[in-house]
Parts: C-alpha cells; structure tokens; sequence
C-alpha cells in the first residue's frame, strides 16, 4: 500500500506537526510504500521571503531526517524538484469545478481570518490534489482540517476517469481521531497561523516559558479537574502511554494537583523526549551539501514514479503527439 503526505517548510516545527503527521509517517516507513516531500509550493501561499523559504526547506528536511525518516525506506523529496506536479496541477485545473473549490472551508476559514485572497490560496487543493494523484497514492495521513482535500481529490480524480479510463488511484484520507486536531496554547487547533504552538527545537528557557503560557480554567489546586476540556492534559497525554495517561487523569479527578505542576512535568518530558533529535538535526544543518545530496536522490526516485503516471496522462489527454 502506497502511502503519501507532505509537511510545509512555512515555519518552525511544532507539536502539532509532530504529533498531527510526521511520527505516523516515520513509523509506516518500516512497513509500507511511503513517499514523504516538503511541500514547498504550498508553503508560498503564506511565504514570499525567498530566502526564508530556502532555509525552511533546508530545515524541514532536516527536522523530518532527525526525527527518523530513512531516505533508504522511503521516498523523500522536496515538492519543487518535480516539474511534473505543476504540470498535472494544470491539467487537473480543467477538471476541477468552480464550485467544488468555492465550498472548501480551509479556504473561508483562512480568508476570514484576515490571510489575503489570491489563486494560490483558491487552487490549493488543485496542486494538493496533483501531489496524491501523481503517485498513485492509496491512503493520505491528514488531519481533519485537511480531509476535505483529499475528498476534493477524489472527485477531480473521478471526473478525470470517467473521462479517460482508469488512470487515478482513489485515494482515502486517515486520520487518527486521537491526534487529529492537536491542541495549541489557547485550546484551538496548533497552528503557525494562530500563533499558538509549541516548538520542538527551541531554547530550554524559551520552551518553558511557551508552555507555561498553555491556557487554564481558574480551578483552585486542592479541587478536581476535569482532564478532557484542560488543554494541558490533551497536550501532556501525546506523549504519554495507556496507563501513564490514566494515572494523569486519576490525579486531576481526585484534587490537590495544580495546572502549574503539570506543566512543569510536560516541559520536561517535553526538553528530554526532542533533546537526542536536536543533537542530530543540528548535524544535518551543519552539512548543508549533504543534505541536498540527500534530497537530490530523493528527486530521482520520485521523479521515476511520477513520470508513469504522467505518461498516461499526456497520452490519454493528447499532449503527446
């Protein structure tokens, strides 16, 4: 089974991030097909430094390898080194209709919040869509917020087969309803755009004072908490096994326990769980050549998978003569 997703470099890496699709991703390298890119054209719907989004990519990379991506199990590219997805985003584009993308609530909901309108942000699921299909993907990790792309996928991708045979794999969205919408500091999704994370890779005076910012109710210590709507609890129980997170929630029922002291206990399971990831990711960093080295046979590999699909595409579709 082919699996596919793809982190943008738009930012600093979070919990959310993390915990919402790269672990999943490095864990289903050791037993299925999985292909992995940086989605940096995504990433220019909020990004227009170049050279901020140069080095985002670099180090988005650079995260993901640190954290246990193998480049030798899977399929890790940068989204830009394939010209064939922008070709399939625009052939796609002539099967995609207005409709189906004025209904995408990713697109309202980042309007609303102030993002400005362009195309880019409109046909973002176009080249989402372009991403999954060029490479036959079966299933899509995703958070909620996302699964209504990949649904946009498959009807593009239908349309398209009807019109010219079965050339697209349907793909299905996964969401792990224990981690699909992480929490942030405020309880809202974790999201760059809220400003509201959690960063893996940041100072261990920096990362306190971040999660001591995490919003509480104004429950007195000695009185019971309730664990399912504290944002505290929602984030520490990630990292935390069945009967570790059980015995959190016992402690908040039976009182006595104060949001304070459990922050304190999340920042430092929080600073030693990232801390090995750090050493290695710093070492990727330092070695700038060799990273690209690495995405550079990451491109080749992708490169050869898509250029199947877009062969039949151009055939059927009369771009090739």
């Amino acid at each position: 089974m082919r699996i596919l997703s793809g982190i943008q470099p738009s930012g600093s890496l979070h919990l959310g991030n993390y915990f919402g699709m790269m672990k999943k991703m490095i864990e289903y390298q050791e037993h299925e097909d999985l292909f992995c890119f940086i989605a940096n054209y995504h990433a220019m719907t909020s990004v227009s430094d170049g050279k901020a989004l140069a080095q985002g990519t670099l180090e988005a990379a650079a995260n993901f390898l640190a954290l246990g991506m193998d480049p030798q199990k899977s399929t890790f590219w940068v989204q830009s080194d394939l010209p064939e997805v922008q070709e399939l985003s625009w052939v796609l584009s002539n099967f995609t209709p207005m409709g189906l993308l004025e209904r995408c609530h990713s697109y309202k909901d980042k309007v609303a919040k102030g993002i400005q309108a362009n195309h880019g942000l409109f046909a973002y699921p176009v080249l989402m869509s372009a991403d999954i299909l060029l490479f036959q993907s079966d299933k899509v990790p995703v958070g909620k917020d996302q699964k209504q792309h990949v649904e946009v996928t498959r009807d593009i991708a239908i349309k398209f087969n009807n019109a010219y045979g079965d050339i697209f794999t349907l793909p299905e969205p996964e969401i792990d309803e224990n981690v699909a919408t992480v929490p942030g500091l405020d309880g809202q999704k974790m999201s760059k755009s809220y400003g509201n994370t959690i960063e893996l890779f940041q100072p261990e005076k920096a990362l306190r004072k971040n999660i001591m910012r995490i919003v509480t109710d104004p429950t007195p210590v000695e009185d019971p908490k309730n664990p399912d709507t504290c944002n505290v609890f929602q984030i520490y129980r990630l990292f935390l096994d069945k009967p570790g997170e059980e015995a959190l929630r016992k402690r908040y029922l039976a009182g006595g326990t104060g949001y304070g002291e459990v922050k304190e206990e999340l920042f430092v399971t929080v600073r030693d769980f990232f801390a090995p990831y750090a050493e290695k990711r710093q070492e990727l960093l330092d070695d700038p050549d060799g990273l690209r080295k690495i995405l550079s046979e990451g491109r080749d590999k992708a490169r050869y998978a898509a250029s199947k699909t877009l062969r039949k595409v151009r055939k059927k579709t009369g771009l090739t003569y």
